[in-house]
């Protein structure tokens, strides 16, 4: 459903009612176009004491075509960008008021280094001057340590306050600007995730933490096409966010295999047959029928994937909604959305993995929601299949990194889907308004979200659960 509001202040007579009434004005939110450059324009670097990640960090700011200049707090930086022959200079701060080619299109800050609460003042410096400089739709990214593998009580604590710092960056920016946490282990590669944040690729992803451990990444030859030879399975791809995740998995190389019931036969062959159109398989992106709430689908669906080959991305969306308050709530309402949100996940994997249909280096990504973070009345079904979704997440990624599998979450917030549009008005327009970005998500956020972490490059990311959101207020 369309957002009238959004598409109103930002035209050229809703801008003058939105000034002269003080009303907000949500951001246009820069999304990932074909016909537009991905990346572009400079990324001012700052750090905090000892950084060490200025040489990946330029590796892959060269790769993509931007520049890095150095604010005071990186004196390091100079010498390494003249030692890789890379174009750089010094940050000057911009006003609010200067030429968007003036403006920065991101912040990098590498807080690797902070060892105790004092140091923390380096970042305070940084984004002092730098944040009127960043233009619309720009990033903040900013690097860290895990607190848990810190060598000692005063470096945790500093680490786990740069948290605080990220998502306060991520309220005060605006303008469709996020802010993200990336917390490295010694060893983890950074290419596929810093590509993403500083990409339109990740415009409804803000506030967030992610974790990178070292591990046998892979980077691709053909960043737009990193899945290539990968095959997917997407459950629950006859709509909405299924078939935008089973388009942006195949955009992206993979060959998918899209899931969904009998009842949605007719809507699942036109998006699978709009993906063969988009991203051409010479037929080998297919449809399965089958109902994962049945005992013998999962064995079913086993099979299927083993005789075209195995399968590297398992992507469960499947779910549904059956809405009441718990005391409302017959006991085949609850039964039902936990068996479809929850326990079919955990048979089809329990099946796949069995029979080795799940390659190594595979990867699982389930889809929760920030209903299973926050809770949410009327919901109390949903909201416990959901925060049990993050909770197998959690526990299974020890277990199944022996069998070098990844497996995260993406908990979508509110995104505009034939769902969302069917909620009574005010219910949508809150759950439009009520985040960091003033708007609501599209299918594409989370789409692009899943992408990136079923990239090779991402096989250090495993045990994460990341809010598509835009930063909401709800859980946060």
């Amino acid at each position: 459903m369309k957002d009238r509001y959004l598409g109103f202040v930002n035209s050229p007579f809703g801008t003058s009612i939105a000034r002269t009434l003080g009303l907000p004005k949500p951001e246009v939110l820069r999304r990932h176009r074909a016909d537009q450059p991905e990346f572009g324009g400079m990324a001012t670097i700052g750090a905090g004491p000892s950084p060490v990640l200025f040489d990946a960090i330029l590796g892959v700011l060269s790769a993509v075509g931007m520049t890095g200049v150095a604010h005071d707090s990186a004196p390091g930086w100079l010498p390494v960008a003249a030692r890789h022959g890379a174009m750089s200079g010094r940050f000057e701060p911009r006003s609010r008021d200067a030429a968007p080619a003036d403006r920065v299109h991101a912040l990098i800050f590498d807080a690797t280094g902070i060892a105790e609460s004092g140091e923390l003042h380096a970042a305070y410096a940084f984004f002092h001057d730098a944040m009127r400089s960043v233009a619309r739709s720009g990033r903040i990214v900013v690097f860290g340590r895990a607190p848990s593998c810190s060598a000692n009580p005063r470096t945790a604590t500093a680490q786990r306050a740069l948290e605080g710092l990220v998502r306060s960056l991520g309220k005060e920016a605006r303008n469709g600007i996020t802010a993200n946490l990336v917390q490295i282990d010694d060893g983890a590669d950074i290419d596929a995730t810093l590509r993403f944040f500083l990409s339109p690729r990740s415009a409804y992803v803000s506030g967030q933490v992610v974790h990178i451990a070292a591990a046998g990444d892979v980077i691709p030859a053909d960043w737009s096409r990193a899945l290539a030879g990968k095959r997917a399975l997407v459950t629950g791809a006859a709509r909405g966010i299924g078939a935008s995740i089973a388009a942006v998995l195949a955009q992206h190389g993979a060959i998918v295999t899209g899931l969904d019931t009998e009842a949605a036969r007719d809507a699942l062959d036109q998006t699978m047959l709009s993906i063969e159109d988009l991203s051409p398989s010479n037929g080998a992106h297919a449809a399965l029928l089958a109902d994962i709430a049945m005992p013998e689908a999962a064995a079913e669906i086993a099979m299927a994937l083993a005789a075209a080959g195995g399968i590297d991305i398992v992507v469960h969306n499947a779910g549904i909604t059956r809405d009441k308050t718990i005391a409302r709530m017959s006991g085949e309402l609850w039964d039902s959305v936990i068996d479809v949100n929850l326990s079919a996940q955990e048979r089809i994997d329990d099946a796949l993995l069995a029979q080795n249909v799940l390659r190594a280096g595979g990867r699982i990504i389930a889809v929760s929601s920030i209903s299973g973070i926050a809770g949410n009345r009327g919901q109390t079904n949903y909201a416990t299949s959901k925060a049990g979704v993050i909770g197998r997440v959690l526990s299974m990624a020890p277990v199944l990194k022996a069998s070098d599998i990844a497996i995260n979450a993406v908990a979508p917030g509110f995104i505009e889907t034939q769902m969302t549009a069917r909620m009574p008005f005010g219910v949508r327009e809150a759950g439009r308004r009520l985040n960091s970005m003033g708007q609501g998500g599209l299918p594409v956020d989370v789409a692009e979200t899943v992408a990136w972490l079923a990239n090779p490059g991402s096989a250090g990311i495993t045990g994460n659960v990341l809010r598509v959101c835009g930063q909401s207020l709800l859980g946060a």
